[in-house]
C-alpha cells in the first residue's frame, strides 16, 4: 500500500510558478506509475500528467503541455509537478496518484492510491 501526501500549493499571481511535491510512503514507490490530476470547483477531476515507473516516459494533457513538467525521484520516494506561466483557470485542488502499472493512465479510475490534494489559487 502507498500513502501519498501533496504539498507546495498556495496563492500565486498569474504568470507565476509553483512546484508541487508528492511524498510517498513505502519501499515500493519505484514500482508505481505516478499521475497528477486537478479538480476545480464544480468540475470533474482532470488528468494533467503521468510518468512511468522509471521516469523515462511522460505524458501530458493539452492543458498542461508546454507549461507543466512532471518528474520523480525514486530514491527519495517523491514525485513533482513544476507549473509555470500559471493562469487563473489553473485554480484547483491538485492531486497526485499512484498506479501499479508501468505507465499509468489518463483517467482517475486507472489509479490505485490518491493523496488528499493541495490547493492552488492563481490570482489575476
Amino acid at each position: 500500500q502507498v500513502q501519498l501526501v501533496e504539498s507546495g500549493g498556495g496563492l500565486v499571481q498569474a504568470g507565476g510558478s509553483l512546484r508541487l511535491s508528492c511524498a510517498a510512503s513505502g519501499r515500493t514507490f519505484g514500482t508505481y506509475a505516478m499521475g497528477w490530476f486537478r479538480q476545480a470547483p464544480g468540475k470533474e477531476r482532470e488528468f494533467l500528467a503521468r510518468i512511468s515507473t522509471s521516469g523515462g516516459i511522460t505524458d501530458y494533457a493539452d492543458s498542461a503541455k508546454g507549461r507543466f513538467t512532471i518528474s520523480r525521484d525514486n530514491a527519495k520516494n517523491m514525485a513533482y509537478l513544476q507549473m509555470n506561466s500559471l493562469k487563473p483557470e489553473d485554480t484547483a485542488v491538485y492531486y497526485c496518484a499512484a498506479d501499479r502499472s508501468v505507465i499509468g493512465g489518463t483517467i482517475s479510475n486507472a489509479y490505485d492510491y490518491w493523496g488528499r490534494g493541495t490547493r492552488v489559487t492563481v490570482s489575476s
